[in-house]
């Protein structure tokens, strides 16, 4: 069956975590399989990160942080919203019912952003090519609306929209990382309005929610690529990004972001996506489906002018999964 013709973006998240990932990352780069990473600024390993950055020449984003670790912005030196009593950002679920709470006071979320933008360029010398959010912050309600701001005023054209089409119906995933993966779509959705405004792009399609971890697979990836795509018109060219977390696996009390590392970060799923993603079976089955890999700075973009991605293009082809 004839299918559009895709040109794939895989960016590793977490760059910047801790040494041992950043190794397994760089070492996916360099075979070929990995096409950008995003960089935690706050991560304990960001400069040894960033000089992997610049002396491989990877492409390199911001993983915009606010959920995890310490702040690198004005938060550091008082109370802030996005803080618990302790000094860290509340956690991926804390940070969520905050927001949901109206809790988060956005001029504070602005002021973060901006700061991780200025330590992004202290520590590669340059902008980044897209800003994503660790643990998707950037597509939650009011933070969606204060990132594009953001992205706009410092002259950032690319992120992430995670909105995988299907990912109610992956009866694989566990019911918490589906109901989660749900929400972030439902986030997404609602995020792709502010983010058009403010003149942000993103790839037409997006895969990983249900691919993280034990789940990546050969089968499971080229899976989530063929549910994006129905409806699709045959022989048109299509951008795609695969999320990836990729490396070897943190070893306490290494990594992190002045916590320690986590579980997602001591797991074996991290060497299992590395190596599912380093094995020919994977890129095999993707060049019979027709997937060409590729940078993001190489994709067919709009220049300022020629307008913005719009909620009804999108909505031709992105129906909103099951759940």
């Amino acid at each position: 069956m004839a299918r559009p013709r895709v040109r794939l973006v895989v960016t590793a998240d977490d760059f910047g975590y801790c040494p041992r990932r950043d190794e397994g990352i760089v070492e996916a780069f360099l075979a070929g399989a990995v096409t950008s990473v995003s960089l935690l600024v706050n991560g304990a390993a960001s400069e040894s990160a960033a000089e992997l950055a610049r002396r491989h020449r990877i492409p390199t984003g911001l993983h915009a942080n606010l959920s995890e670790g310490r702040p690198v912005g004005p938060a550091r030196h008082g109370a802030s919203s996005l803080l618990g009593s302790e000094g860290f950002f509340l956690g991926k679920m804390g940070f969520r019912e905050a927001v949901a709470a109206g809790e988060v006071v956005l001029p504070q979320v602005r002021g973060e952003l901006e700061a991780q933008l200025s330590r992004f360029r202290e520590l590669l010398g340059r902008d980044p090519t897209h800003v994503d959010g660790h643990q998707h912050v950037h597509v939650l309600p009011g933070v969606c609306q204060v990132f594009a701001e953001a992205l706009q005023a410092c002259g950032v054209r690319f992120t992430r929209l995670p909105m995988e089409r299907g990912v109610g119906g992956c009866t694989w995933l566990e019911a918490p990382a589906r109901a989660f993966a749900c929400a972030v779509e439902q986030d997404a959705r609602a995020a792709m309005g502010p983010f058009a405004r403010h003149g942000l792009r993103w790839t037409d399609v997006f895969v990983g929610l249900s691919t993280c971890g034990r789940h990546m697979s050969a089968h499971h990836v080229s899976g989530a690529l063929a549910r994006a795509l129905e409806g699709i018109p045959t022989g048109r060219a299509v951008t795609a990004e695969l999320m990836a977390h990729p490396g070897y696996p943190s070893v306490p009390p290494a990594g992190g972001s002045s916590e320690g590392p986590d579980a997602f970060s001591c797991s074996w799923e991290r060497l299992h996506e590395l190596r599912v993603l380093t094995a020919p079976v994977l890129w095999a089955q993707l060049a019979q489906d027709g997937v060409q890999l590729c940078a993001l700075h190489e994709l067919d973009s709009k220049r300022p002018g020629e307008g913005t991605p719009s909620e009804a293009t999108l909505e031709t082809f992105l129906e909103p999964s099951p759940l």
